[in-house]
C-alpha cells in the first residue's frame, strides 16, 4: 500500500445563481486538480448556486437547477478518476440544507448536510437552510429522477457520514462548523479520519485571515491530520468580498496557499501528503486515551478508490510537499487589494461602461479614486498573464481599440472624476488636489463648478417663501444653514449621475452603458450620520464605506510609497472639511467640529457599539476605565484622559445623534464589508430606525447614577 497521497483544494470566482458559469468552473478545477495527480480535490461551499443566493434559496427552481448542474458534472468523463467534494443546496424530505456531494466516477457516494449553520454578522443561513441536528446518524436520500440513471440505484446516504477508501479515511466539514466550538473535526478524528476537508464561503474582514489560519493551525496541530480548506473567490454579488485563499495544511503546518486576492476563474492549489506522518504526530499527542473512549463512531462509507498508489506504481520521483511560511498583508495591502478585485468583479459583471468618482480634493474621495487605481494595477497584471476572463472584459471595454499596457491608460478609459466647486465654499486647495490626483492616475477629469444650479434652488425658496436664505457665518439660522448646504450637496448627487450617464456618449466609449456612481462616505460618518440624506454620498457602491478614517490614511499613505503617487502626501495632511460653507477669516468648515466627535472616537464608539455589543451604561462603564484621568496607564495609552462626567457627555452626544440620524442609515449606499462594526442596515446591523428620546431614557438616568456614586465617593475620601 502506497502513502504519498496528492490532495487539491480550490478557489472559485462563483457568482450567485450563475449556475452554467459555476459549473464550467467547477469541471475546470476538476481538470486542473487530475492534471497535478490529485486523487481528491474539494470546492468552495455552495459552489453550483454561489453563496449569496439569499432568498432565492426558499426558491424550488434553484434546487433543480442544482441538481441538474451536478448532473453534468456527473456526465462529464473528464471528471472521473477522482475523488470530488461537491458544494450545493439539496432538498430532503421536504427540508432545505446545505450539503457536500461526495462522488466518484459519476455516481454519488454521499450527501452530507451542514450542521452548523452561520447566523450572525453577514450571515443568515437559518432564514434558508435547516441544520442537520443527528451527529453521526445518517439515513436514505431518494435522489431525482434526473440522477437515478447515473447513479443506477434511487437512494444514496444522506447524514453524518465519512468515507473510507483503502487507504485512508476522509470526512468533511462546511465553513461554519470548523469556527464552532464543538467542531466536527474532532470526534471525526478521534474516529481515525485523516482528512478533513472544509468547504467555505468566508467573506474578507481586514486581517481575518490570521483568525482562519489559527482555527486550521491549530486544528491540526491538536488533533492531527490533513485540512483541506476551499474558498469562494471574488464578490458574488453582495456586499461581500470573498477572499479566497484555498489552503492545505498537515499536523498544524502551511503545505500550500493560494492568492489570498485574484481576478483568476480557477486557483488552484495542491499538495503531496505522507500518511506515515499523520500516524506518527498522533501516537505522540496526547489523544490515544480519548480516541479509546470517544463514543462517537461514523458509518463509513467504503470505496475501493484509493487516495495514494500501490507500491508497485511508486513514482520514486514524488516526495511530500514541504511546509512553508503563510503569506499575509498587512492592513493597508488588503484594501488596495480587496476594494481593487471587488470593484473589478462589479464593473465586469455588471457590463456598466466605468466609473464616476465625485472627487472633492479630500481624503474619503481620493481613497476612493486610487481603490480604482489599484483596481487598474491588478487588471494590468492580470492581461500580463494572458487571464482570458480579464481579457475579455478589457476587450468589451476598448472595442477594436488595442488593449492598455499601463494601469494609468485603463484608468482613463474606466473612471471619470469630477470635481464640483462652489465659488465661495471651494478652496482652490482642494481643487489642486482633485486635479493633481487625476493626472497621477490617469482618470478622466472633469473640473466644474455648481453654483448657477445651486442659486436656482435658493432662488426658488426665495421666489416661494419670500426668504433670502442665509449662512450661519452670514447671519442666518441653523435652518438656513443647514438647507443652503444641503441643496449643495444633492446638487453633487444629481450633477454626479447626470455625467454618468452622458459622458460614454460623449466619450464615444465602446461597451455601452452608463457609468457606475461610486460613494466616498467612510464608516465614521456613517455611524454618526454626518451626511446629507440622498447628496454625493447617495451612489451605486461605495468601497470605502465600512473602512474608518485611521485605515484610510494608512491606505493611502501606503499608496503614496508602493503606487509612487506623491501628491497623496497633499491629501494625508489636509483637515477634513466638508466645503459646504463659505470660508472667512475666522471660520473654515472642519468635520471634526461638525461632528462633535473625532473620528477616532467614533470608531470606539463604532467597535464597542456592534463589536462588544455595548449599550450607554456598559459603553460608559468601559470608557471610565479605558479613558478616564485616573487610570493606570500603559506605555502604548494613546487614550484620552477625561474625566467620568465628560466620558458620559461624549457617549451621551453619540447615542443621542446616532438615534436622531439613524434613518440615513436605511438608504446608505451598499458598501463593500470590510469591517465588524459596519452600521450596514440592510443586512449587517439590524436595528430600528425610529428611537425614543434618549436623553429621557433610563440608560442615561442610571449613567447619572453611577455619576452621582463616583462624586459621593470622591467626597468622602476628600473629607477623610
Amino acid at each position: 500500500m502506497g502513502r504519498l497521497v496528492t490532495v487539491a483544494a480550490c478557489a472559485l470566482r462563483q457568482w450567485a445563481l450563475d449556475f452554467e458559469g459555476n459549473t464550467n468552473r467547477i469541471i475546470e478545477s476538476i481538470r486542473q486538480a487530475k492534471a497535478a495527480g490529485a486523487r481528491l480535490r474539494v470546492g468552495p461551499e455552495l459552489e453550483i448556486s454561489g453563496y449569496s443566493c439569499n432568498d432565492h434559496f426558499l426558491e424550488p427552481d434553484l434546487y433543480l437547477h442544482c441538481m441538474e448542474m451536478l448532473a453534468r458534472i456527473l456526465e462529464d468523463e473528464t471528471c472521473h478518476g477522482i475523488l470530488l467534494d461537491i458544494g450545493l443546496p439539496v432538498t430532503h424530505r421536504n427540508v432545505n440544507y446545505n450539503c457536500r456531494v461526495v462522488c466518484l466516477d459519476g455516481k454519488i457516494l454521499f450527501i452530507r448536510p451542514k450542521m452548523y449553520l452561520a447566523n450572525d454578522g453577514n450571515y443568515r443561513e437559518m432564514r434558508y437552510f435547516t441544520p442537520w441536528l443527528r451527529t453521526t446518524h445518517w439515513e436514505e436520500f431518494h435522489l431525482p429522477k434526473i440522477l437515478q440513471k447515473l447513479q443506477g440505484s434511487t437512494h444514496v446516504p444522506f447524514g453524518d457520514c465519512v468515507i473510507s477508501t483503502p487507504d485512508s479515511c476522509f470526512g468533511a466539514e462546511t465553513c461554519e462548523e470548523m469556527w464552532s466550538p464543538d467542531a466536527p473535526h474532532i470526534p471525526m478524528t478521534l474516529d481515525g479520519v485523516e482528512i478533513i476537508t472544509n468547504s467555505s464561503a468566508s467573506h474578507f474582514s481586514l486581517q481575518k485571515l490570521d483568525i482562519r489560519l489559527k482555527l486550521i493551525g491549530e486544528a491540526t496541530r491538536k488533533c492531527g491530520g490533513v485540512y483541506i480548506y476551499s474558498n469562494v473567490s471574488g464578490g458574488d454579488g453582495e456586499r461581500l468580498y470573498f477572499d479566497g485563499c484555498a489552503m492545505i495544511l498537515c499536523n498544524g503546518q502551511v503545505l500550500a496557499q493560494s492568492p489570498q486576492f485574484s481576478l483568476n476563474e480557477v486557483d488552484l492549489v495542491t499538495a503531496t501528503v505522507d500518511l506515515e506522518e499523520v500516524r506518527a504526530y498522533r501516537s505522540s499527542i496526547s489523544r490515544a486515551m480519548q480516541a479509546a473512549q470517544n463514543t462517537r463512531k461514523y458509518h463509513r462509507i467504503q470505496t475501493p478508490f484509493e487516495l495514494s498508489p500501490d507500491e508497485e506504481h511508486w513514482d520514486i520521483r514524488r516526495r511530500p510537499t514541504l511546509p512553508r511560511e503563510p503569506i499575509y498583508y498587512s492592513a493597508e495591502e488588503e484594501i488596495a487589494l480587496c476594494t481593487g478585485c471587488y470593484l473589478w468583479d462589479y464593473l465586469a459583471r455588471s457590463k456598466s461602461a466605468g466609473y464616476l468618482a465625485p472627487l472633492s480634493g479630500g481624503l474619503d474621495s481620493c481613497a476612493t479614486s486610487v481603490s480604482v487605481f489599484s483596481m487598474c494595477r491588478l487588471v494590468i497584471l492580470a492581461i500580463k498573464d494572458e487571464n482570458q476572463s480579464v481579457i475579455a472584459t478589457v476587450k468589451r471595454l476598448y472595442g477594436d481599440s488595442a488593449l492598455p499596457q499601463t494601469p494609468q491608460e485603463l484608468c482613463r478609459r474606466v473612471l471619470h472624476t469630477v470635481y464640483m466647486g462652489m465659488s465661495k465654499q471651494s478652496s482652490s486647495e482642494t481643487r489642486q488636489r482633485a486635479k493633481d490626483l487625476s493626472e497621477a492616475i490617469g482618470s478622466y477629469h472633469i473640473n466644474l463648478d455648481i453654483d448657477s444650479v445651486y442659486h436656482a434652488q435658493k432662488n426658488l425658496v426665495q421666489s416661494s417663501l419670500g426668504l433670502d436664505a442665509k449662512f450661519k457665518v452670514e447671519g442666518g439660522t441653523h435652518a438656513e444653514n443647514l438647507m443652503l448646504q444641503n441643496i449643495q450637496a444633492r446638487t453633487r448627487m444629481v450633477t454626479a449621475y447626470e455625467f454618468a450617464q452622458i459622458l460614454p456618449t460623449t466619450r464615444e466609449l465602446a461597451g455601452g452603458g452608463s457609468l457606475l456612481v461610486l460613494g466616498s462616505a467612510n464608516v465614521g460618518e456613517a455611524l454618526r450620520g454626518y451626511m446629507t440624506k440622498y447628496d454625493c454620498s447617495s451612489a451605486d457602491i461605495n468601497p470605502i464605506g465600512s473602512i474608518d478614517k485611521a485605515a484610510l490614511k494608512g491606505f493611502i499613505a501606503w499608496a503614496r510609497d508602493h503606487f509612487d503617487i506623491p501628491c497623496l502626501e497633499e491629501f494625508l495632511n489636509a483637515t477634513p472639511t466638508a466645503e459646504l460653507e463659505p470660508v472667512t477669516e475666522d471660520y473654515t468648515q472642519s468635520d471634526e467640529a461638525d461632528m462633535g466627535l473625532t473620528y477616532a472616537e467614533l470608531t470606539a464608539f463604532g467597535r464597542l457599539r456592534k463589536e462588544r455589543k455595548m449599550g450607554p451604561l456598559s459603553m460608559w462603564q468601559h470608557l471610565v476605565h479605558v479613558w478616564g484621568k485616573d487610570r493606570e496607564k500603559g506605555p502604548d495609552d494613546q487614550n484620552p484622559c477625561l474625566e467620568p462626567a465628560q466620558i458620559a457627555e461624549k457617549v451621551k452626544f453619540f447615542f443621542v445623534h446616532y438615534a436622531i440620524t439613524r434613518h440615513k442609515a436605511t438608504t446608505l449606499t451598499p458598501a463593500l464589508h470590510c469591517n465588524d462594526y459596519s452600521p450596514d442596515d440592510n443586512r449587517f446591523d439590524l436595528r430600528p430606525f425610529l428611537y425614543p428620546s434618549f436623553w429621557q431614557s433610563w440608560s442615561f438616568k442610571r449613567i447619572d447614577r453611577e455619576l452621582a456614586r463616583i462624586e459621593e465617593g470622591r467626597e468622602k475620601a476628600r473629607s477623610a
